[in-house]
């Protein structure tokens, strides 16, 4: 079973690796929610972790958007530009 991840851990993740995890909780939700039907769910705590899990990302998301935190994405993307400059100083 996998663990929950942090909010200080996903900050530190790109925005492609965010939204791929969000693909892959949204399956695992979805299956859950199947098992959950069907009455073979067993760990019935897993689908509130994945929904939180789920959550939290978005928020991360939002916070990049907002400008809240610092998208570690555009920081990189800076600084290769600023490198690029001053070679071409």
């Amino acid at each position: 079973m996998a663990k929950t991840t942090s909010a200080a851990d996903l900050r530190q993740m790109s925005r492609e690796a965010l939204n791929e995890k969000v693909v892959e909780l949204k399956k695992e939700l979805f299956n859950l929610r199947f098992q959950h039907a069907t009455g073979q769910l067993e760990s019935h705590g897993r689908l509130r972790e994945v929904r939180k899990d789920i959550a939290r990302i978005y928020t991360v998301l939002q916070e990049r958007n907002l400008g809240i935190v610092d998208d570690p994405d555009q920081a990189v993307a800076a600084g290769a530009a600023e490198k690029d400059e001053k070679a071409d100083a």
